[in-house]
């Protein structure tokens, strides 16, 4: 025979099932955080009768307010959810003694995650019955496990959305990857001339980078060269490196002073950097008749000219600081030289020589120096060069964008 007692707590197992079913419905229909927040607030406000209800979430190592109902400003101010929650282990009913940054709270319900705090409900305002202990108190088990739910539910949809905008982002990189690639020339496009040989290597780091290198026909006997780093990483560099590239195209003519240029490519990188990020750039201008070869260091590292009849190495640092650092650059020195006949010259970034080794900076630079010094042609150097950085990359050793060009002035 089933007792009024029987009776009453099956009724309230099957109070409790139809709770966690609707809770597991509401989950599987897949409605957004904030409906489902609605409907654990009103399950405990108008089911159970709760007047305070505060939930804190620890996501990405960060505690935050997840649910704020019937609870003032100050009242959430004054908890410190690592000092007052984390000694919580179990349920605890605090109506008596409560610590006070949780008074006004009765009970501390902590959520856990593989054995993780993931979260804290704290209620308060609980409807009392005349007689014996809060319907509410009885059913903290009940709002632990709803509570778990909703929470492991709400991280998960934080990181399938996190992986959603991952590979959106990831996609957009790629576009913005090969933008970039058809912007810098490959070395099937470089110009070509009987007496100079020209090649090329572009490595950026993220995909996207501040990089920049260009070998552009100027007249019928000249050629312009320019290699450019932007300072910094990522996007922001590479649209940077990209409006730069566009001016570069449009002001360097086989007429203009480079000296004259240098200032105006200042004017736009201030324009366009806002303060914000600078450019070290080496460009120079190259006569195949005359062989005089005239250049601007801006700040960038000194290009390698080895003269193979001499055997001699030199390093072409002639010129001011880099753009975008000063709003009018004090002074420009433009470097003039004549090149050696088989002279060979290496102009390059400096994610070629600096990198990471047991997380300090170490110089590549003497292994540059001595590829372009032995006796091999260009291209027979850029061949050695591009193996030493494949090495750098599989050790990771390498952080930062590599571009490379490297010239044979027959």
């Amino acid at each position: 025979m089933i007792t009024q007692v029987k009776k009453k707590r099956l009724r309230l197992y099957k109070d409790r099932l139809n709770i966690l079913l609707d809770i597991a419905q509401t989950i599987n229909q897949d409605h957004t955080v904030e409906d489902l927040l609605g409907e654990f607030e009103i399950l405990l406000r108008e089911e159970l009768e709760v007047g305070k209800i505060l939930v804190f979430t620890n996501s990405d190592g960060e505690w935050k307010n997840l649910l704020i109902s019937g609870v003032s400003a100050s009242e959430v101010d004054k908890i410190d959810v690592e000092h007052d929650l984390l000694q919580f282990k179990s349920i605890e009913n605090i109506t008596l003694a409560p610590p006070e940054p949780l008074q006004g709270f009765d009970a501390v319900i902590p959520l856990f995650h593989r054995y993780r705090a993931i979260g804290y409900v704290l209620i308060g305002d609980v409807e009392e019955e005349h007689q014996g202990i809060s319907p509410t108190i009885k059913h903290l088990k009940l709002i632990q496990i709803i509570s778990n739910l909703i929470i492991v539910f709400i991280e998960n949809k934080r990181m399938q959305e996190t992986i959603l905008e991952q590979e959106a982002l990831k996609k957009e990189m790629e576009v913005a990857s090969r933008i970039q690639t058809q912007l810098i020339p490959g070395e099937d496009e470089l110009p070509k001339h009987k007496k100079l040989s020209l090649h090329s290597f572009y490595h950026p780091h993220w995909g996207v980078g501040g990089d920049y290198y260009d070998i552009i026909p100027l007249s019928k006997s000249s050629v312009g060269f320019c290699v450019a780093d932007v300072s910094g990483k990522g996007i922001a560099a590479a649209l940077l490196m990209s409006n730069f590239q566009a001016v570069i195209r449009t002001l360097f003519t086989s007429g203009i002073n480079l000296k004259k240029l240098v200032h105006q490519l200042n004017e736009r990188v201030n324009s366009s950097a806002n303060n914000e990020k600078f450019i070290t750039m080496f460009i120079g201008k190259y006569n195949l008749r005359s062989r005089r070869f005239t250049y601007v260091n801006a700040g960038h590292l000194p290009p390698l000219l080895f003269d193979s009849k001499k055997s001699h190495l030199s390093s072409l640092d002639k010129g001011c600081i880099g753009l975008g650092m000063l709003d009018v650059i004090p002074s420009v020195e433009v470097g003039r030289i004549t090149i050696p006949k088989n002279a060979k010259m290496m102009a390059f970034t400096d994610g070629l020589i600096e990198l990471e080794r047991d997380n300090e900076v170490h110089s590549g630079l003497t292994k540059i120096e001595k590829i372009i010094s032995n006796g091999h042609d260009m291209e027979t150097n850029m061949e050695e060069a591009k193996a030493l950085v494949s090495r750098y990359i599989e050790s990771g050793a390498v952080f930062d964008d590599i571009s490379l060009i490297g010239m044979e002035f027959k």
